[in-house]
């Protein structure tokens, strides 16, 4: 589902600023974009509209509001051009707006002084006409605005500061987040008290609170230390989450806007240039992350815009206005299809709510419950627009506080009360889902599996493993206090390299020293100086031996490779002499790898722009590979151990078979991008994955047939831009590919596929801070119990720490066998490397995962679907105390068994009445 966000629709003459208050700083309805304007004072409200006018190009006007800063403002669901705003001014007021182009009102249509200081937010009610929550500086209050005087509720006075509210999407609920790190949810017609509060948040540092689906919440923020963080919420029961992810460190407050018929959830922080696109369901894994999309300026407010204004004929999904320092950016969301611009899919667009309002404020204080009628989205069945009624002049109508008289000149309409929607007589432009002809514009509301069919065909084919989890495991499992970390070793090595038993890290001391860490050995390291190997020489890349636990290989810029020997243990003592030197190569080698099945074969690629071949059982070079007009980026053996491909800075890929020829055997065009790149085998052998650059220096990943490079990628997606390559680490068994740079703080995951769309997004893991590499370990160590499909360790400035990739499952008392297949024993050799030279071919055995006290899930007993959660008015209906008791009774029983087997306690005597001493 890819976001773009094209310049020549940008809206220009924009200017606004950082601001101190808790609005989104933008709103849009069907019709207006309505922003804060940057100016002393901050009473400035910058207007333009949602589709250029006539000639292409967007007016910008400007209102002035208030006397102060304007701190939220909103768009009527029920009128585009109804906009209430509040202010630190102490005041609420409604706008009837015109069209840019036009002269605006002069002054509100309705003022409201609610006397509870300084204002910081405004919500129209989602089903209700004439209704607002109000957010006073500790107390939301509810007001109808046909009684002006008075609000008709003013709810708890919050402990602090308050940051947010969100109505639920029916009306019946109001949620609120405060400094204090309380969450809480009123019932405005019940009472005046919470439903359901608790102390949920960590950091009182500006929190967010958002209706999601059913009874779920959404919350940003942050955490004790500051990394910004989504969570979701039961509001049933606000005691801890059901899920959570983590956004990274940055000091601008999290924006999310949420779309109601897709489920998916957008997340703009302030300051930041990019916007993350989370899906949101009602069943594990709940929060899963799902695009990721940047922009070129600062974020200092962002809106969604109106479900009726997107083009459906191109497939547009989801708009959202993005507000920058000098312009609004329209960022789109756009599914691609084979015929988009011909005809509508149906299956991407459910019914929306529509725009006539369910009931009157008095009907839904007096206990109504009504809904939004929803409304299709399909052009053809849309109400055709009657022409406009000729210009009458309006009665003059005095409007209470402030109110004003409207020219009919101006083109902005009068109506007869504050809050009303436009009548029938109005110009039908002005409301897309008027009521005249109502009948043809709409359609059956969709079941839930024509939701989740529309979801599932709104984000394209979906991989099992999308919602895969990354998780850094339990702290007792770090290596800390790593002292002197080399951060700056080429491009072309992984930073460091690990086994099933140790890892080896580069040290920033002369001599290219390498410090060798026990895995079983975790915990902080001595503050003294530890044993290495001396390498003698700057390292510019390493690797174990993958058949040989203790044979570290490390390359130097000195043109030599050093074969040394950890004893068993780990390094006890300084290392200086090594096992073997391998000499061959003129200038500085870029590269190292091991043979994936033949023991004590090495390839390594040089500056001399030569690819060798080396024997260790022999210790001399066996073959020279030749071809490469500029440096060597990557190489990788083919699954079978046939082939080798390499990937270069002269812009090609090659596949060479180096038992036959020393110069390739196939070549194709490679990635345009001179910075780094990394190539590797996927899905069995048929196919190479290129991780490099464009020509723009963004960073993207190429599928290769390994049976026809000539033909060049044949698929390919842009991933983001930084400067440091993605190094790829690829699990056969589930063709999952897990990819991050040096100095990111985001891994990406993807499942390849060997057919459209090759490239299968998977949640992001986000680690808190930049990471200097992640190395993979076999198999074998994945807790098959946890549906963990790979392990790797992460290292960071300071310390190693094991990351879990986990599959959310339901049933885990189950082998998932279809997660886990018979998995190679790569970590055992499948030939020598004489056999292998002298033509033989070998594979590895395989061996299954699956404990022997676990059944396979394809073999569990089937059971009825059940119900996770009772309805909220189970929970919120007051019950007696004899209800109460039955119903603790019943959980009791069934918790403990049988009803008939009677409890040992039941047997014993009591004592008579009056036996009991007073």
């Amino acid at each position: 589902m890819p976001a773009a966000h094209l310049a020549q629709e940008w809206i220009n003459n924009v200017h606004a600023g950082s601001f101190s208050c808790q609005g989104n700083h933008i709103k849009a309805s069907s019709k207006l974009v309505a922003f804060n304007m940057e100016q002393a004072g901050g009473g400035m409200l910058g207007l333009s509209s949602v589709k250029p006018g006539p000639d292409g190009q967007w007016t910008v006007t400007q209102i002035s509001c208030h006397s102060d800063l304007i701190t939220d403002m909103d768009f009527s669901p029920f009128d585009e051009y109804l906009l209430a705003t509040c202010s630190g001014d102490e005041m609420v007021k409604l706008w009837r707006l015109c069209d840019p182009e036009l002269e605006q009102p002069s002054s509100p249509e309705l003022t409201l002084h609610p006397g509870q200081g300084r204002l910081e937010l405004v919500h129209f009610h989602p089903t209700s006409s004439g209704l607002l929550a109000v957010g006073a500086a500790k107390s939301p209050l509810i007001w109808d605005t046909s009684r002006q005087d008075a609000p008709l509720a003013v709810l708890e006075q919050h402990g602090d500061h308050l940051q947010s509210l969100s109505w639920k999407r029916d009306g019946s609920l109001l949620a609120t987040s405060c400094k204090d790190k309380m969450l809480r949810v009123f019932d405005p017609r019940a009472q005046l008290t919470p439903v359901q509060s608790a102390k949920s948040l960590q950091n009182n540092k500006d929190s967010r609170v958002l209706w999601a689906k059913d009874d779920l919440l959404l919350t940003t923020g942050f955490d004790m230390i500051r990394t910004r963080e989504v969570k979701l919420w039961d509001s049933r029961n606000l005691s801890s989450s059901i899920s959570s992810a983590s956004l990274g460190t940055s000091s601008g407050m999290l924006i999310p806007l949420f779309d109601e018929d897709t489920g998916l959830l957008l997340l703009a922080g302030l300051g930041d240039k990019a916007i993350d696109c989370f899906e949101v369901t009602s069943s594990e894994p709940f929060l899963s992350q799902v695009s990721h999309c940047l922009v070129d300026n600062s974020t200092r407010g962002v809106a969604m815009v109106p479900k009726v204004v997107l083009d459906v004929m191109s497939c547009e999904v989801m708009r959202v206005l993005q507000l920058t320092d000098s312009c609004i950016v329209p960022v789109s969301y756009q599914v691609p299809r084979k015929n988009s611009g011909q005809e509508f899919h149906e299956d991407l667009y459910p019914d929306t709510v529509g725009s006539t309002p369910a009931m009157s404020a008095e009907e839904w204080w007096q206990g109504g419950n009504k809904q939004v009628e929803k409304v299709g989205l399909n052009p053809d069945r849309r109400p055709k627009p009657k022409a406009p009624p000729a210009k009458q002049m309006p009665a003059k109508k005095e409007v209470a506080r402030g109110g004003s008289k409207e020219d009919p000149g101006h083109g902005c309409s009068t109506s007869s009360s504050p809050l009303s929607t436009p009548s029938s007589s109005a110009d039908p432009s002005r409301s897309p889902s008027s009521t005249s002809g109502l009948s043809s514009g709409f359609l059956p509301s969709p079941s839930p599996s024509q939701s989740a069919k529309a979801i599932q065909s709104l984000l394209g084919p979906t991989s099992k493993f999308r919602h895969i989890q990354g998780a850094v495991m339990h702290r007792d499992t770090h290596i800390t206090n790593i002292r002197g970390l080399n951060l700056t070793t080429p491009g072309e090595c992984d930073g460091f390299c690990v086994n099933r038993q140790r890892m080896a890290v580069p040290l920033a001391i002369s001599g290219g020293q390498i410090a060798v860490f026990e895995r079983s050995q975790p915990g902080k390291l001595p503050d003294t100086a530890l044993p290495t190997i001396q390498n003698s020489v700057n390292v510019v890349d390493f690797s174990w031996d993958p058949f040989d636990t203790h044979r570290l290989a490390v390359a130097g810029d000195d043109a030599k490779i050093r074969v040394w020997q950890v004893p068993e243990g780990g390094l006890k003592e300084t290392l200086t002499e090594p096992e073997l030197i391998l000499q061959g190569h003129t200038e500085k080698i870029y590269s190292i790898k091991f043979h994936p099945l033949a023991s004590g074969l090495l390839v390594s690629s040089s500056y001399d722009l030569t690819v060798r071949l080396w024997n260790l059982e022999s210790g001399g070079e066996v073959k020279i590979l030749t071809g490469h007009q500029d440096q060597v980026f990557g190489m990788a053996w083919s699954p079978d151990g046939k082939l080798l491909a390499t990937v270069s800075k002269d812009g090609k890929v090659r596949i060479y078979d180096p038992r036959k020829s020393t110069a390739p055997v196939q070549e194709g065009p490679g990635p345009d991008g001179p910075r780094g790149a990394r190539i590797l085998w996927v899905c069995e052998g048929k196919y190479l994955l290129v991780s490099g650059f464009d020509s723009r220096s963004e960073r993207q990943l190429c599928l290769y047939s390994a049976d026809s490079l000539s033909s060049g990628a044949i698929a390919s997606t842009q991933v983001d831009v930084s400067p440091s390559t993605l190094i790829p680490f690829y699990d056969p068994d589930t063709s999952v590919v897990i990819l991050t740079g040096k100095g990111d703080t985001r891994v990406l995951i993807y499942e390849i596929v060997p057919e459209e769309p090759y490239f299968m997004d998977c949640s992001c893991f986000n680690s808190p801070e930049p990471h200097k590499g992640l190395a993979f370990l076999p198999k074998t160590e994945c807790n098959v119990r946890d549906v963990e499909i790979a392990v790797g360790l992460m290292l960071t400035k300071a310390t190693v720490e094991p990351v879990a990739f986990r599959v959310p499952r339901v049933k885990k008392e189950f082998f998932q066998d279809d997660v886990y297949t018979d998995t190679a024993e790569w970590w055992k050799p499948a030939l020598t490397a004489s056999a292998w030279l002298s033509g033989s071919n070998g594979q590895h055995k395989k061996i299954s995962l699956k404990p022997k006290d676990m059944t396979p899930v394809s073999e569990a007993p089937k059971e009825a679907p059940v119900r996770k959660y009772m309805p909220s008015s189970f929970y919120l209906e007051e019950k007696t105390d004899e209800q109460k008791k039955e119903e603790l009774l019943s959980a009791m029983v069934a918790k403990l068994g049988n009803m008939d087997d009677p409890l040992p306690q039941e047997s014993f005597e009591g004592v008579d009445e009056d036996e009991w001493d007073d």
